[in-house]
């Protein structure tokens, strides 16, 4: 089974890819997180934890990983520290340790962060780590849903390479689109938009 980093594990999306990833056949989640108290959270449902914080040193975190899920964020309060700068070291640390796919949850409208209204400063610090991804030369998918909302999944999506659209998508349709990423035949160093909609994600994903 591959081993698979979550970072933001214990955030809202984080935690249900940690769900999807503890009930695969094909993975087994490593939860990344900040917290003393949140390794103990993990640790009683039998998911192996490394506490680390995405302000700091992250270069041990990928020992042993063989892909990781990037789902971390700073909620709008550091973007630049953890959004940016965080997620950059990260990939550092993945390529370094030669890990095989790098899969960031990004967001629709970081392609173009100047033409946002009121994120733009988050939007821009998700474009600079998207580019950094795209440049590295790491195997990456770069999925940008729409707007999360925390209604129950539906298990189907619309995804695109641009929807030239806004909507919104449930975090745990988000989740699973991300850990159908790691696939390897799946979106290879491709970046790719989602809302929800009415394909089966995995379909959906087959097809990008």
């Amino acid at each position: 089974m591959e081993k698979i980093l979550v970072a933001g594990a214990n955030g809202t999306t984080g935690k249900k890819v940690i769900s999807i990833l503890k009930q695969s056949k094909k993975y087994k989640p490593v939860a990344m997180v900040r917290k003393e108290e949140q390794v103990s959270q993990f640790q009683n449902e039998g998911v192996e934890t490394i506490l680390a914080d995405l302000e700091k040193d992250v270069s041990q975190t990928t020992n042993g990983i063989d892909k990781v899920i990037f789902a971390a964020g700073s909620g709008g309060k550091k973007v630049k520290e953890v959004d940016q700068e965080g997620a950059k070291k990260l990939m550092d640390a993945a390529k370094e340790k030669g890990v095989k796919k790098f899969v960031m949850l990004s967001s629709m409208g970081a392609d173009n962060p100047e033409e946002a209204d009121e994120i733009q400063e988050y939007l821009k610090a998700k474009h600079n780590a998207d580019e950094y991804l795209k440049q590295i030369g790491i195997k990456y998918s770069i999925v940008r849903p729409g707007s999360l909302n925390n209604e129950d999944g539906k298990g189907k999506i619309e995804l695109d390479n641009k929807l030239n659209k806004r909507g919104e998508i449930p975090r745990m349709d988000v989740a699973e689109t991300l850990v159908g990423a790691l696939d390897d035949t799946i979106g290879k160093n491709k970046t790719f938009e989602i809302l929800g909609g009415e394909v089966y994600i995995k379909a959906a994903l087959e097809k990008i």
